[in-house]
């Protein structure tokens, strides 16, 4: 179960105190799928980092009482200087995970080949997304958070990243922060409205959408 219980978020502006979060409320149990409508700018990727632990709230309280995923496709937690491989091994030893067992699986799931014996620095962003997105599978998460559906490399790797994630892991609970409401409908079982710092949660996705469309 992760339960957020009035989260509170703040950043400094020059005009004074900016208020993205104000008094969130949510649970999400183990299978839950739950989507999160949201405009540019409503502060979903915050939310989003505040429940992978990226960042702390100004108030309430986060509860995680199952393992939760960083964003999916997010590399931006690489050392550069370190190889991919180097990386994989990293990030293995912080989530307790087999990087014996972890390893051929992104090697073969990235595609990257010979370039996960080079520093990570020298990736495309699009290199460094896939590597984290192998990561992310290689790694037995019981709660996946997605920010934006994942769009990873040409249509045939974006298929295979659709598969693995939403056909091979379907048990698990997501989290889907998008401003694209067929996102939450093709994927979501639950969905909410994010906007002015609020988040509204409805009985039905369509309702959800209504509520959407009016921001």
């Amino acid at each position: 179960m992760i339960r957020l219980e009035n989260i509170v978020k703040r950043y400094p502006t020059r005009a004074g105190a900016h208020t993205v979060l104000n008094g969130v409320s949510v649970e999400v149990r183990k299978g839950d799928k739950l989507g999160v409508l949201g405009r540019n700018g409503a502060g979903k990727s915050t939310l989003i980092r505040i429940i992978s632990g990226a960042e702390l709230p100004n108030g309430g309280r986060v509860t995680r009482q199952m393992a939760v995923s960083w964003p999916l496709a997010f590399g931006g937690a690489f050392q550069g200087s370190l190889t991919g491989l180097d990386n994989i091994r990293f990030i293995c030893r912080v989530y307790g995970a087999d990087f014996h067992a972890a390893r051929p699986f992104v090697e073969d799931f990235s595609e990257l080949g010979k370039y996960l014996r080079e520093p990570v620095k020298t990736y495309s962003s699009g290199m460094r997304a896939r590597l984290a997105f192998a990561i992310s599978m290689a790694i037995e998460f019981d709660c996946f958070l997605i920010d934006e559906v994942i769009a990873v490399g040409d249509t045939r790797f974006h298929e295979k990243c659709r598969r693995e994630l939403f056909e091979k892991r379907s048990d698990r609970a997501m989290i889907i922060v998008s401003h694209e409401a067929h996102n939450i409908r093709e994927h979501c079982s639950r969905a909410c409205v994010l906007h002015d710092g609020l988040l509204r949660e409805f009985a039905d996705i369509d309702a959800a959408y209504s509520d959407y469309e009016r921001t």
